[in-house]
């Protein structure tokens, strides 16, 4: 053990006077504060579930030490991570981000905007809701609508549960029907623009929209 301790022993005192001289010029030199985007990414999402509120992907830090290292210091090497494992159903705050944001120890984190964030999770489902067709425009005179199908008659829905619970139908893009005189098919997508779900399959339906002639017209 003496040996291993005595051995190169300039080089090893000569190894730590160059660590002290570095520590005191990092600590002397003048201090700066700077501003940066971090990353802010989510990891360990429950199976089954999403995120179904607003997170911010991007948190704006502010941070303060030596020069030398501050201009060293880019976005892209640093990220906040969120760690969803075991969260279950519901609304999680995570604060105190700067915990969570690697960076050397002179550094001090001096501000964080949003200085927290919440993650509200849902459970993945499907629902099939029925399909609204949009009519605008009226018919020709001495006509009216008799029927409107569509085919198909409901389509499925994938998204946040709570989101979906409250969802009963969808619409179609508007089809003019503007001086029709006679029955009108038409391939027109379906506008629905959930904020966290989506149109499962498919995305267009065919409207067939049945115009008849009024009694007494003919």
């Amino acid at each position: 053990m003496f040996k291993l301790l005595t051995e190169n022993w300039a080089l090893k005192l000569l190894s730590l006077v160059f660590a002290l001289i570095l520590w005191f010029f990092v600590m002397g030199e003048r201090k700066l504060e700077r501003s940066y985007a971090v990353p802010l990414e989510m990891k360990n999402m429950p199976e089954g579930m999403m995120v179904a509120n607003d997170v911010p992907s991007v948190v704006e830090v502010r941070i303060s030490g030596p020069r030398t290292l501050l201009v060293n210091l880019h976005s892209e090497d640093m990220r906040i991570l969120v760690d969803l494992k075991g969260l279950d159903v519901g609304l999680t705050s995570f604060k105190r981000l700067e915990e969570r944001l690697n960076i050397p120890a002179p550094l001090k984190v001096t501000r964080l905007s949003p200085s927290y964030v919440d993650v509200k999770l849902s459970r993945i489902t499907v629902k099939t809701v029925r399909v609204k067709p949009v009519l605008v425009g009226r018919p020709a005179q001495g006509y009216w609508v008799e029927k409107v199908r569509t085919n198909p008659e409901s389509i499925q829905v994938e998204g946040a549960e709570d989101e979906l619970d409250a969802l009963q139908q969808v619409e179609t893009a508007p089809l003019n029907i503007e001086n029709a005189g006679s029955t009108l098919v038409e391939v027109v997508p379906v506008d629905y623009r959930g904020k966290f779900s989506r149109l499962k399959t498919p995305q267009n339906v065919e409207v067939e929209i049945t115009i008849g002639q009024r009694p007494g017209e003919l």
